[in-house]
């Protein structure tokens, strides 16, 4: 269970990056809001997100200067920094595959996604997000074909793996169907 003092400091640095000034540049307020969760949570030490959420230091301040160029964040909750996933950079690319344009925002959603994999919770959980909505969202927002793709609502981070496998030519599910397959539950539904 989160303690509640942490779920309020979340909750308040949130707010504050929301009200503070997005960039000179046109900003997609969809992202603005997510890379705003995404910052409350892991300074809130929700998630297993590093201290520039798995961005280099120039992506992750172009990232600031364009959504967030005056906030003050706040130093980031000691937590341990999650190792880096044997497979991260097939799961950039894989993502950017599927990436909604060409801007920077879905580059850095891809890492970030990328960074959380090395979690060993739900996804949404892994970001530091406040339920599956946000983590849906920032991927049909930036990764439209991947969402319109799972169209049986999996957990997002086996759909990921699977999609991913399945690229690979690594097929894991013995069921000759999913339907069929006795672990449907633990990959289909709701994530609380």
């Amino acid at each position: 269970m989160i303690p509640p003092d942490r779920l309020h400091h979340r909750a308040l640095l949130c707010a504050s990056l929301l009200q503070g000034d997005a960039g000179p540049t046109p900003v997609d307020e969809g992202n603005r809001s997510l890379l705003a969760s995404l910052l409350a949570g892991q300074r809130a030490g929700l998630g297993c997100l590093p201290p520039r959420l798995g961005l280099a230091d120039n992506d992750f301040a172009a990232m600031l200067a364009a959504y967030f160029p005056t906030a003050r964040l706040p130093a980031p909750w000691p937590a341990a920094s999650p190792e880096r996933v044997p497979e991260w950079d097939e799961l950039v690319q894989f993502l950017l595959d599927h990436r909604a344009g060409e801007h920077a925002e879905p580059r850095w959603m891809a890492q970030i996604l990328a960074a959380a994999c090395a979690g060993r919770d739900h996804l949404w959980q892994d970001l530091g997000l406040t339920g599956r909505h946000e983590l849906s969202q920032l991927i049909a927002l930036n990764f439209p074909a991947l969402a319109q793709a799972n169209d049986g609502d999996m957990k997002w981070k086996k759909f990921i793996y699977r999609q991913l496998c399945a690229r690979e030519g690594i097929y894991v599910c013995p069921a000759p169907s999913c339907q069929a397959c006795h672990d449907r539950p633990a990959c289909f539904g709701p994530e609380s």
